[in-house]
């Protein structure tokens, strides 16, 4: 049975026994509902607080909150709503969303010291890695989404949405589909819609070898960040997060490339798109009190003939 398998596999990957309480974002589709329900039956209905976010952009938008607050009372969680209003001028609209709704979990996970769970499921796995593979030119983008992130869990990130179907099916949970999810006017839709089946045609195991593939690449990185963790070390006069110029100038050039990454990252405190393309340009960096702009408001300094980064205004 779908149930008693999926409730195995989630608890025996721990990621919903890692803090006391848990915040389970709950959009009202099926694959919310599924992973809220889990954590219900992980932990018990008092170690779970479901956030659910209703925009007022879609006319289903209230009735997706009703859906929300039904399970909750039948589950016996309490349930946070947040409405908020798009500001004029705030740019794109999936990502006002997106930062609306982290948001709000972010408030109430800090509050209660909790683990902030998601939906996420494998499918969404492979259409992240094929969006960021096509949009943002760095090896980041085959690594896909983290089971643990900070503070946040995707515990069903080795789970299909077919399977988070069947689940809700058994445990007679009701769902809401997103219309807005079958257009093709976001990237993502066309990519669920349009290139996985054709990558599908080309071979039938197509979604099963972007997540292997992944897979390894997230082991092979923990190599990778062990190399940079150690030339970042500090020592003999140089601070933790620093490099000397003359070895950082005669790393290999990918190491430079990931050096660099990394301290533009640090000195931003998020990722800094495209900063290891300047790796050449800062080694060849040739004096004291150089610096150079990596974007993203970072720059590479030299000064002593110590590299750092930094951010400015």
């Amino acid at each position: 049975m779908i149930a008693a398998e999926l409730l195995e596999r989630v608890e025996a990957g721990g990621l919903l026994a890692e803090s006391d309480a848990l915040v389970a974002m709950l959009s009202g589709g099926r694959d919310s509902v599924c992973v809220l329900d889990l954590a219900v039956r992980a932990r018990g209905p008092e170690a779970v607080l479901a956030v659910h976010v209703n925009y007022g952009l879609r006319d289903e938008a209230d009735e997706d909150e009703r859906c929300c607050a039904r399970l909750c009372e039948r589950l016996g969680v309490a349930l946070e709503v947040e409405r908020p209003r798009r500001p004029e001028g705030s740019g794109n609209l999936q990502a006002w969303a997106r930062e609306a709704r982290y948001g709000a979990a972010a408030r109430l996970a800090e509050g209660a010291g909790a683990t902030i769970v998601t939906g996420h499921t494998a499918d969404d796995q492979v259409e992240t890695i094929l969006y960021r593979l096509a949009s943002s030119p760095s090896r980041r983008a085959l690594l896909g989404m983290r089971p643990r992130d900070g503070r946040l869990a995707r515990p069903l990130l080795g789970t299909t949405r077919g399977e988070t179907t069947a689940y809700c099916e058994e445990r007679g949970l009701a769902w809401r589909d997103d219309a807005s999810n079958e257009g093709d006017a976001y990237a993502r839709n066309r990519i669920r819609q349009g290139l996985i089946p054709e990558l599908e045609r080309v071979h039938p195991a197509a979604r099963e070898n972007v997540l292997r593939t992944a897979a390894l690449l997230r082991e092979e990185a923990e190599l990778l960040d062990s190399l940079v963790d150690a030339e970042l070390a500090g020592g003999e006069g140089v601070a933790p997060g620093t490099i000397r110029h003359a070895r950082f100038a005669e790393l290999r050039p990918a190491l430079r490339r990931l050096v660099l990454q990394r301290l533009a990252d640090e000195a931003a405190g998020r990722p800094v798109a495209g900063a290891a393309r300047f790796a050449e340009q800062v080694a060849g960096l040739s004096r004291g009190g150089s610096v150079l702009d990596l974007g993203g408001g970072v720059r590479a300094v030299l000064e002593g003939g110590v590299l750092s980064a930094s951010l400015y205004i």
